[in-house]
Order: C-alpha cells, then structure tokens, then sequence
C-alpha cells in the first residue's frame, strides 16, 4: 500500500535522480518518493543486500526496471563513484538530483574516538560527500547547466557532544554547501543541506533505547521524527518548485537544535 504523497504525482516526471546511501532509512525513503513522482532514480550503498532489497521493494510497488539502477558503490573510493556516476549517465544520459546521503559515525566521548575512528568518519562523511558531489557536478550538473544537490548534515547548530567526529565532518559539509551554492549559481545549480535531528530509522537502531528516549524528552515537539519527514523536505529543495533557496541548511529536528541537551556534563 502506497502512502499518501503531497506532491504533484509528475513532479520529477523525465528527470534523474542519484541517491548514496539509498539502501534503508532516508536514503531509502527518498529514493522511494522520488520514484512514486515519476523519477528515474539511481541508488548505491556499501553493502549491495541492501542495495538489491531496495532495488527489489521499489520494483514491488510498480516501478518499472527501466527507471531503476542500484549499484554498490564506496564513497570513500574516488574510482567506485567514477565508475558509478559513469553507470549513471550511461543508463538514463543525465543526472538532474543528487542526494548525499551516504554516511556513518559511532557514538562515542572524544577521549576514546582513535585518531583512526576520527578520520575514517571524516573520509566517509565530508571527503566522501565531497569526491561524489565534484564528479556529478563536474560530469553531469556543470555541462547541462543545471542541478539540484541535497545534502546530508546532522543538529550541529551547537556542537555535537558525544559524537565530535561526525559534528566536525557535518559542520564542514554545511560550509562546503554555502560555498557551492554560490559558485555554482551560475551553472544553474542550486545546493542545500538537509540537518535532521532524533529520527526513527535503521540509523539509530545503534544508539539504543536510553539514548534514543533522551533526545526525545528532549525535541520540543516531544517526538521522534520519521524518515518520510525527513523525505518530504528533501524532495521539495529537490524539485522545481525551489528555485530561489540555494545555500541552506535546513534542519529537520522539531526544534530541538534551540533547547534541550541530551549529553550529560560531568563535575570538574
């Protein structure tokens, strides 16, 4: 059973659409509502059992095999994202949306994250988001003159207690959108960033039970948030209907980047 859609069913009707990380949880659900708006999407991630279930739930709900491609792709990796974005133009011959959603990080206290832990988050978040938005822009977005990039961050507004590697990838990843935004307004290419707080998906499963209940007495709104919230936004500063916001970074957290704090502060 489809879900109810807010959007115009041909919205992205002929367009093209790239999602890293499209496997499970946002990037999933964006891939999803892309598609049911008449994209064809392109979906990667690490593991390719996600990948192939992903591929396998859109073709379930009626999307043709002509407008689906999935693939695995490492992030990390320049020549896998070549070799992907290479896939990509060859199947659909042009790439309209690109949504940076790959990523990962560990919850942790600054103490005990490894000079390795560190720069594997910051591969994979900032260099990673980086390497993939360069070869998109530089292959597809820049010669058609026109794009729109989305991409990830996290409730950094304040720091990112209890997860310092990923706030520092994240706060380096708004700023290289701000930078984006404006040189590549003149190839007609808009860039966003999308920063949501507590959401319910396959992401958090790792934080466990007492953490996640923390950030949720702590939302204002007092509740969780959905990656079909999250999907919504996504798809707005993805379409046509945005042509005005460029450089942003909008965060989808119920306020709570204005109050509440969930990492304890230890006596002196």
């Amino acid at each position: 059973m489809k879900s109810r859609s807010f959007f115009a069913p041909d919205l992205f009707q002929g367009q093209v659409a790239l999602v890293t990380g499209g496997g499970s949880g946002i990037g999933f659900a964006v891939a999803q509502e892309l598609s049911r708006l008449g994209a064809s999407v392109a979906i990667c991630g690490r593991k390719a059992d996600k990948i192939v279930a992903a591929h396998e739930k859109l073709r379930a709900e009626g999307i043709p095999d002509e407008r689906i491609l999935s693939g695995t792709c490492d992030i990390r990796e320049v020549q896998q994202i070549e070799t992907f974005v290479r896939s990509v133009r060859e199947r659909f011959g042009r790439i309209d949306v690109l949504f940076n959603n790959a990523g990962g990080q560990f919850p942790s206290p600054a103490q005990n994250i490894s000079p390795k832990g560190f720069e594997a988050v910051i591969r994979n978040n900032l260099v990673g988001t980086f390497n993939m938005t360069r070869e998109v822009a530089t292959a597809a977005m820049i010669p058609q003159k026109a794009g729109r990039i989305i991409n990830m961050s996290a409730q950094v507004y304040r720091g990112f207690p209890g997860m310092a590697h990923t706030g520092a990838a994240r706060a380096a990843v708004e700023n290289l959108t701000r930078t984006l935004a404006v040189e590549w307004a003149a190839f007609g290419i808009r860039v966003n960033a999308v920063a949501p707080g507590t959401i319910r998906s396959s992401g958090t499963d790792q934080y466990g039970d007492a953490m996640l209940e923390a950030a949720r007495k702590s939302i204002p709104l007092k509740r969780w948030g959905t990656v079909e919230e999250v999907a919504r936004v996504v798809v707005f500063l993805a379409s046509e209907m945005n042509d005005f916001i460029t450089g942003a970074i909008v965060p989808i957290d119920g306020a709570a980047s204005l109050w509440g704090d969930i990492w304890p502060i230890s006596e002196p």
